[in-house]
């Protein structure tokens, strides 16, 4: 392991920990407790309580605080469980397109058979692209991030139609980079989504770029990272400086009205914004599309009915694990209450510890009060496993592993199999009979 991956190893493990978060809280209590000897030790006044209180509150704080933690496990590992779901759907509809899909069709009189089944391949393997767009929507739109715009996404879905606002098309059409005439109106573009929780996410840094391995795309707008996390700023490099926050969002302001920003439509180098799409469910879409194509299989009867029910059923799997995601993201567990207990308790701690502990209750404080405050922010930080945390799912790994499936999938010649059955390398009855499939056939001793 080289000195680089070493570095990276240790602040990846580093920002995965709960430090950043528990800082505040470590060094306001911490000061308390300073505050409280001081007082105790060099002036007349006596600031105790009875330990009662503290083996009550600790004993109370203790089982809630297990039940919350516990609550939001469960959830990383349903989150988990319903990823394998969606992988599994996907292959299973993969391969019931690819497999039970015929390439031979009815050939009209002046059409040309091969021209038939190649048109017919082309739609198989667009729809298999539909499946696999359909586990990279659900990781966009769980992080946030819904629209088609990202590297990943946007080459899968680009041909796709869809009805845009007028008023959502670009005003700059004298650019440089003019959009092509013929580029249909897509699915909506990347916006910010309501669908995040409270607690702010962590950038989560990989070598591999997925959308390296999908074809090139051209596209009317920039489009977005497939990782598309929060650059890292000063305030994840040193967390005290949030302190400051307020104040560079104030000079923000100020410097966009400076430059006759007076509706927010520019950024803070007075340069025009992107205007934002209409938003959309994209894997609503895209179940759509997928539910009419098997509509207008079996209208042609190219699909057997009992495949039909088999192809319903894995899509509604599908949208359920989707449906079940989204209701996880966006439910978060109520920690509010359970917080300010906490304050409470660390409150009154130094004051109930320093009859016995002198001193030492500067250090005892600032432990008690790391190790409850990070199980808390713990539990808060796995609630929603689908962000860029380094404690989170790797959903851009999931979304590979699926990429790499229905590739094999694809890769797979369908029809007539007796080309490997009938081979002189296949040895059906072995080990009791060492001979090939085509010496059987011709009854060679």
């Amino acid at each position: 392991m080289t000195v680089g991956s070493r570095f990276n190893y240790c602040n990846e493990r580093f920002n995965s920990a709960v430090i950043n978060d528990v800082w505040p809280e470590l060094w306001f209590f911490s000061f308390i407790a300073v505050a409280l000897c001081c007082i105790n030790q060099y002036t007349e006044v006596n600031f105790t309580l009875s330990t009662t209180l503290l083996t009550v509150l600790g004993t109370v704080l203790g089982l809630v605080l297990c039940f919350c933690t516990s609550l939001a496990y469960d959830r990383y590992w349903e989150v988990r469980k319903l990823w394998g779901n969606i992988a599994l759907a996907s292959r299973k509809l993969g391969m019931i397109i690819w497999v039970h899909v015929p390439l031979e069709r009815e050939v009209n009189e002046g059409e040309n058979a091969d021209d038939i089944q190649l048109r017919a391949l082309i739609e198989r393997k667009s729809m298999v692209n539909l499946v696999q767009a359909f586990s990279v929507s659900v990781k966009h739109f769980l992080r946030s991030e819904p629209g088609i715009s990202y590297k990943d996404l946007y080459p899968l879905l680009s041909s796709l139609p869809q009805s845009v606002d007028e008023s959502h098309k670009r005003s700059d059409e004298g650019s440089s980079k003019e959009e092509p005439d013929d580029m249909p109106a897509s699915l909506p573009m990347w916006q910010e989504s309501p669908l995040s929780t409270s607690h702010t996410a962590k950038s989560r840094k990989k070598g591999f770029d997925p959308g390296c391995v999908l074809p090139n795309v051209e596209s009317a707008v920039q489009l977005a990272p497939a990782r598309n996390q929060a650059k890292e700023t000063a305030y994840d490099i040193f967390p005290p400086f949030i302190i400051f926050l307020p104040i560079h969002t104030m000079i923000k302001k100020l410097v966009g009205t400076h430059h006759g920003d007076e509706d927010g439509s520019r950024n803070i180098f007075g340069k025009k914004k992107d205007l934002e799409p209409i938003e959309s469910n994209i894997p609503l879409e895209i179940s759509l599309f997928l539910f009419s194509y098997m509509e207008i299989l079996l209208r042609d009867k190219l699909l057997d009915p009992a495949i039909a029910t088999e192809y319903d059923n894995t899509l509604v799997s599908m949208q359920d694990s989707a449906t079940n995601l989204q209701r996880i993201c966006s439910t978060p567990i109520p920690f509010a209450y359970l917080r300010v207990s906490i304050w409470l308790f660390l409150l009154f701690l130094p004051l109930e510890i320093y009859s016995s502990f002198k001193w030492l209750t500067i250090p005892c404080t600032a432990l008690i009060c790391f190790l409850y405050v990070g199980i808390l922010e713990t539990g808060q930080g796995i609630e929603n496993p689908s962000n860029y945390d380094g404690n989170h799912l790797d959903m851009d790994h999931f979304c590979l592993q699926i990429q790499r499936d229905l590739a094999q999938i694809t890769g797979h010649p369908s029809g007539d199999q007796s080309g490997f059955i009938f081979s002189q390398f296949n040895q059906p009855f072995a080990p009791q009979d060492r001979r090939s499939a085509i010496e059987i056939l011709r009854k060679d001793p």
